[in-house]
């Protein structure tokens, strides 16, 4: 399989989940190392665009493409099992817990995780410390500089 991180230069490599530790996220508490991936170019494209405005667009940004084995063990979190409110931003705390309990039991390499953004996707978290993502592996890096027209207000 194959997954998707659009992220800027500087923090592309390695796939660490350092960055998300520094201040946590929807699916991580500060302090937890996890790498947020989409399972689709413009998924990860429109999680990265929902933070930006048009005048804080950096032009440094990378689509990177990442292979995951199919035999890696996986979990998947559908919407009807969220509490409501899970979308909600700030994130709330019970969506962090759910991440963080991911990466301690180390069960799983992989979480599918729902959109907050686009319903129907998902996004595809990565556990770096789960014995198997040493066979996790970038496969492509390319630039991807953001459409204007995505921020654009009529």
């Amino acid at each position: 399989m194959e997954v998707y991180r659009l992220v800027r230069k500087k923090y592309a490599l390695p796939l660490s989940g350092k960055g998300a530790a520094l201040k946590g996220g929807r699916w991580n508490s500060p302090g937890f190392e996890l790498i947020y991936t989409a399972e689709n170019r413009s998924l990860a494209m429109a999680e990265v665009a929902v933070h930006l405005t048009l005048g804080t667009i950096p032009s440094d940004y990378l689509m990177l493409t990442i292979f995951i084995p199919d035999d890696l063990p996986y979990s998947k979190i559908f919407d009807s099992d969220l509490a409501d409110g899970w979308k909600d931003f700030p994130h709330p705390a019970f969506t962090q817990k759910i991440g963080d309990r991911f990466i301690i039991e180390a069960s799983h390499c992989l979480l599918f995780t729902p959109s907050a953004i686009t319903q129907g996707d998902y996004n595809v978290l990565i556990n770096p410390n789960h014995q198997g993502f040493k066979r996790v592996s970038v496969v492509k890096s390319e630039p991807f500089p953001m459409n204007k027209r995505v921020f654009k207000i009529k």
